[in-house]
């Protein structure tokens, strides 16, 4: 007897329980819409290869595994749930364009003494300093390395209206699509991710830190295998979906007076970079008396060093320690007042509609 010939394009299959096989075929082929492929032994059915909807689906009638569920994308309301006679339940899923995050903006004070850290992606511990995410808008983390060394990354993107990041403590070495080759990023140094650009943490130092702001909170993070990095386009304004790449160097940074000439801070460059939704700066106290303000946007502190007194109009105040975070509503009338010569913010600020979601950039 004849051997059978091998499928040199078969790559895998999802084996599914067929129960009656008569029925199973004209589910799966008459209301799913999958082709027949092969059935085997012809005098007595006893397996079907079904292709469609890019899945290759074994059917068997002997089989005693799980039944499982098995999610298609469907037309615009075709949505609907069922079980195939085989027992396997089948989800037709309506496929929508996400919707734009929103802010909920509200007054939050988040203490750093006590928490947890959790492990995330590629072995990265990483803190909440936003509980609750204002809604699911934002996400602030900080995130740590303990012991540096290469980093089990891949190339990925994200899904996101914005993120970005900022080396408070050590170093590391990342790549960037159409950004040249590889670089490291320095305590005090920070990036914008635009939507959707291509990254990859490479390696660290020991004691590595970032804080990182993403909206929407959750976003998925999706792996391409196809690229690979340093790519051979160097593009640095290239255009992701209204903002572009920018880095920020510490060391070739300049100070400005800020909030009256009570802090000198250094701006990041996000307003430039994404049509100024976004504004960022580092602020360090310089011991004059500081003004009370309020902005019209949704506001982002965290304490990098020292200690404050924060004053909420008509709150009363709240004492800020290191690693704590504050969130402020836009027009939040505030003042950060230093009770340590040390004090150094992180600030960052988010242009919000009226309805929550972030603002369009500006041309």
């Amino acid at each position: 007897m004849a051997a059978m010939p091998i499928d040199e394009h078969f790559h895998g299959e999802v084996v599914l329980p067929a129960g009656d096989l008569d029925a199973s075929l004209a589910f799966f082929t008459g209301e799913l819409g999958f082709a027949l492929d092969t059935i085997f032994p012809a005098d007595a059915p006893r397996s079907a290869i079904l292709v469609g909807h890019g899945l290759r689906l074994r059917l068997e009638r002997d089989f005693d595994g799980a039944a499982g569920t098995l999610r298609l994308r469907c037309a615009p309301g075709a949505a609907r749930r069922t079980v195939a006679p085989g027992g396997t339940v089948v989800e037709l899923v309506e496929v929508r364009e996400p919707a734009p995050p929103r802010l909920a903006p509200r007054v939050q004070i988040h203490r750093a003494a006590g928490d947890d850290w959790g492990r995330g992606r590629a072995g990265m511990a990483y803190r909440d300093l936003l509980p609750g995410r204002l809604g699911g808008g934002l996400i602030a983390s900080q995130i740590r390395i303990a012991q540096g060394g290469p980093v089990p990354d891949y190339v990925h993107f994200h899904e996101i209206a914005f993120q970005m990041i900022y080396c408070r403590r050590g170093w590391v070495r990342v790549a960037y699509e159409d950004q040249g080759e590889p670089f490291v990023m320095q305590a005090g140094d920070a990036v914008l991710q635009p939507p959707r650009i291509r990254h990859r943490v490479l390696e660290s130092g020991d004691g590595l830190e970032v804080i990182e702001l993403t909206c929407p909170a959750e976003h998925p993070t999706r792996a391409d295998r196809s690229l690979e990095l340093p790519t051979d386009e160097l593009d640095p304004e290239r255009d992701f979906g209204g903002q572009r790449f920018a880095r920020h160097l510490a060391a070739d940074s300049t100070l400005q007076a800020w909030r009256g000439g009570a802090f000198a801070a250094r701006d990041l460059g996000l307003g430039a970079a994404t049509g100024d939704v976004v504004q960022a700066v580092v602020a360090r106290s310089t011991g004059a008396a500081t003004p009370s303000a309020a902005s019209d946007r949704h506001t982002f502190l965290f304490v990098l060093a020292g200690s404050a007194e924060l004053l909420l109009d008509g709150s009363g105040h709240e004492t800020l320690s290191e690693d704590d975070a504050v969130s402020l509503p836009p027009g939040c009338v505030h003042r950060v007042v230093a009770t340590a010569p040390d004090l150094e913010l992180l600030e960052v600020r988010l242009a919000v509609d009226g309805d929550g979601t972030l603002r369009p950039p500006r041309p």
